[in-house]
């Protein structure tokens, strides 16, 4: 089968080479799918740089969609050919962006949810959604003022609508290409930048309660600060290194275990069918097109989930 991998770690175009490898075999309580589409994320471009080191190779692609072509012991939840979705393993010597991928965790593909938006819910999903979770704002927290900054991202434009479902208000920080979108979904929005904190500020009347910065690193976690009465009022997905030297929360700190047995994905995959919700799909590629894909995402201008198609 054709998969995406790296033998050496390091910078993705340097490293990744699509190639042919064994079709994995499911173990118990896995099943395999035969893949329709791939996300892309940029942790793929962290793990070529060797976060969570392991054995090589290693693939990438973390999130997929596919028709069940295999299942393990003890599988009773799907049977083949079902239409399923969800994140692929990426500890092994293949992962999502691969003809055939491995699940341990999978939701059924409703009917309305095509195989591409169905790639690109679970990683903005289930991020945005224990990042809020661990934050406060969750189901039956009503009446907070919420900053989401970078609601342009995938995971923060998950983010304004899961919020906003909560009953929050939510101020949301984008560019011009999502503004009028989330506008649309009941967000107020402003631009990036300088003054930021201040135009924020004017909006909500005075500090927002909580704000979640899901914004590609660039020094403007002090500015997000300033939109709160402290920082531990913040909450960063991707600005680790800042974070701790100013005392903002980190999705994944010492605080930040949350109980939550709620299926999260299956849910909001539900919700997408309805034409209830969405995560912004910029772009799509054929697998042999991956340099493209990939390029792109590195480029920081992305413009929304760009995902990988597979015959």
């Amino acid at each position: 089968m054709r998969t995406l991998r790296f033998h050496e770690c390091g910078p993705a175009l340097d490293v990744l080479h699509l190639e042919d490898a064994e079709v994995p075999t499911p173990g118990p309580n896995q099943i395999r799918i035969a893949v329709r589409a791939c996300g892309l994320n940029p942790a793929d471009w962290a793990l070529c740089g060797g976060l969570f080191p392991g054995d090589l190779p290693r693939g990438i692609g973390l999130e997929v969609s596919g028709t069940v072509d295999a299942i393990g012991a003890d599988v009773t939840d799907v049977k083949a050919g079902d239409e399923v979705f969800g994140p692929a393993p990426f500890t092994g010597a293949t992962a999502g962006a691969s003809d055939y991928a491995l699940l341990d965790v999978r939701s059924p593909r409703p009917a309305g949810l095509g195989p591409v938006a169905a790639a690109a819910l679970p990683m903005a999903v289930e991020t945005a959604n224990h990042a809020l979770r661990v934050l406060g704002v969750r189901e039956g927290t009503q009446g907070l003022t919420v900053l989401v900054h970078g609601a342009g991202t995938t995971v923060g434009y998950a983010a304004v609508q899961i919020a906003l479902r909560h009953g929050a208000r939510v101020i949301a920080t984008a560019g011009r290409t999502y503004a009028d979108a989330l506008r649309a979904l009941g967000a107020e929005v402003t631009s990036y930048g300088e003054g930021m904190a201040a135009r924020v500020r004017e909006l909500a009347g005075g500090p927002v309660d909580l704000a979640l910065d899901t914004a590609p690193v660039s020094n403007a976690l002090p500015e997000v600060i300033r939109t709160v009465r402290k920082p531990g009022d913040v909450l960063t997905v991707s600005d680790f290194a800042a974070a701790t030297e100013l005392g903002v929360r980190l999705q994944f700190g010492e605080d930040a275990q949350v109980e939550d047995h709620t299926p999260v994905q299956s849910i909001y995959g539900q919700l997408a069918a309805d034409g209830t919700f969405s995560v912004p799909v910029a772009a799509t590629f054929p697998v042999e097109d991956w340099r493209t894909a990939v390029g792109r995402s590195l480029s920081g201008r992305a413009g929304g989930k760009l995902v990988l198609l597979f015959d």
